[in-house]
């Protein structure tokens, strides 16, 4: 979700209801329910529930953040992930640390495409990714080793398979919650709201959620 002139709110409605009938013939590449770590349920609040102020006691700590942009049309939905540096901060981010789905090439041909048909998608970093001043929302996850290798490792196959982007049906929001879903977080069920609202949706969700691991034999990546 990045590329367009400023298609409106009501532009964005009518793309989505003349599209939303193919969703019968393209299923999302939705994770199963053995691919998921399981992270139990309970009530101290997920330590990262405020990502924007680090604390020194989390430095070197593994992440997942989940992050919004803004962009000239409605944003993007993506993923920065990693090791916390020595302030407990996520610092400078590399083209390998970040993750989603969006159209493929640099113009809007395909983002305009996207929004009647699938096109074909990248994964790895789009413009304004890597960039802090454009970031309009986020919500960090904190790992241990274990944890984050397991979901590092679900993060690069899907990297690897996700070959399509499409507004409605396999979306940045949906492919940034497949993650989250994975790592056993309740991803919001509504993927066609904007990015900000989605990772806002994602981080109330789970505002009150541990990570308790829960591995069993069929949940390797």
């Amino acid at each position: 979700m990045r590329f367009a002139a400023n298609p409106s709110a009501r532009s964005w409605i009518l793309a989505c209801g003349l599209t939303s009938f193919l969703l019968v013939a393209f299923g999302p590449d939705m994770a199963s329910a053995q691919d998921r770590l399981g992270f139990a349920e309970s009530s101290p609040d997920i330590p990262s529930a405020s990502p924007t102020r680090p604390h020194l006691s989390q430095r070197g700590q593994y992440f997942v953040e989940f992050r919004s942009r803004y962009a000239l049309s409605y944003g993007h939905t993506f993923l920065v992930h990693g090791r916390l540096n020595a302030r407990g901060e996520v610092g400078q981010v590399t083209a390998d640390q970040v993750a989603g789905l969006h159209p493929a090439g640099e113009g809007p041909q395909l983002w305009s495409m996207g929004h009647v048909v699938p096109v074909p998608a990248e994964t790895g970093p789009s413009d304004g990714d890597m960039e802090d001043q454009y970031i309009s929302n986020r919500f960090r996850v904190l790992l241990d080793e274990a944890q984050y290798r397991r979901v590092s490792a679900y993060i690069k196959r899907k990297q690897r398979t996700s070959t399509m982007w499409h507004a409605v049906m396999n979306n940045c929001n949906r492919w940034v919650g497949e993650v989250a879903t994975y790592m056993g977080l309740k991803a919001p069920d509504n993927t066609l709201l904007y990015p900000a609202e989605y990772i806002s949706a994602l981080r109330e969700a789970n505002s009150r959620r541990s990570i308790e691991p829960q591995f069993s034999s069929h949940s390797n990546p």
